[in-house]
């Protein structure tokens, strides 16, 4: 269709749509946590204590380890994933260079599967096979672009500075208020950017934004309770 409109312009043709489920997971992921887990932490310190120099310590050193740790956390799991799918890819290879008949035909019958004709799914998979037979296989057996595997960086990289984006919004919004309002106006930011995350999260994957925003805002809450609880118990026993 060179030259013509999209029926559906909107639809991902162009992009790997597993390199973008792979980068919005990163970066929500690394968002909602960078809030929840930046925020508890200045909670219960600010339920414990009303020294600012100690909530702004405790912050910054808990933005700084989430974001490495979320960094490290992704690239080797997203690495783990790569590696994989690069043996996977290279005993596709190995097949096709020993065994072509046997791959047409099994890229012939993947097309029958899918409701083709024998004739037609022949007729594919011999075209496919002609131009790229290795992307055709890798793509038809695998689910794999081989010209566009997961990237461990790109995904270390977004996590990274999702969590720290996210951890900056509770750690201004306990230390710039008024020492009376600190924890009441966390409270109240970190809900509206948990909901705010949650709703875009499910409007780019096409699912429903009332469950997702519910999901997050309520374990946010509990989070932030859990540790304010913890926070003024410490402050009571003087611990």
């Amino acid at each position: 269709m060179t030259g013509a409109a999209l029926p559906h312009p909107h639809e991902p043709h162009d992009e790997s749509l597993a390199s973008k489920l792979n980068w919005l997971r990163a970066g929500v992921l690394g968002a909602n946590d960078g809030i929840v887990s930046t925020a508890g932490l200045v909670v219960g310190v600010a339920a414990a204590s009303t020294d600012t120099n100690a909530i702004l310590t405790a912050g910054i050193a808990g933005l700084a380890a989430g974001a490495i740790s979320m960094a490290v956390g992704e690239y080797v799991s997203v690495s783990t994933q790569r590696d994989t799918e690069r043996a996977l890819l290279s005993k596709e290879r190995r097949e096709l260079a020993e065994e072509p008949e046997f791959e047409l035909a099994e890229l012939t019958q993947i097309y029958r599967d899918k409701g083709l004709s024998a004739e037609t799914a022949r007729q594919v998979a011999a075209e496919l096979t002609a131009h790229d037979a290795f992307a055709a296989h890798a793509e038809a057996e695998l689910g794999l672009n081989p010209h566009d595997l997961t990237n461990p960086w790109h995904a270390a990289l977004s996590s990274a500075i999702s969590f720290t984006l996210g951890a900056v919004l509770p750690l201004l919004a306990i230390l710039l208020p008024p020492i009376q309002w600190r924890i009441p106006v966390c409270f109240a930011a970190v809900l509206v950017a948990l909901a705010v995350t949650g709703s875009v999260s499910s409007r780019l994957g096409g699912s429903s934004p009332r469950r997702a925003v519910a999901r997050v805002v309520i374990g946010g809450a509990l989070a932030m309770a859990v540790t304010y609880g913890i926070g003024q118990l410490a402050g009571i026993s003087g611990l």
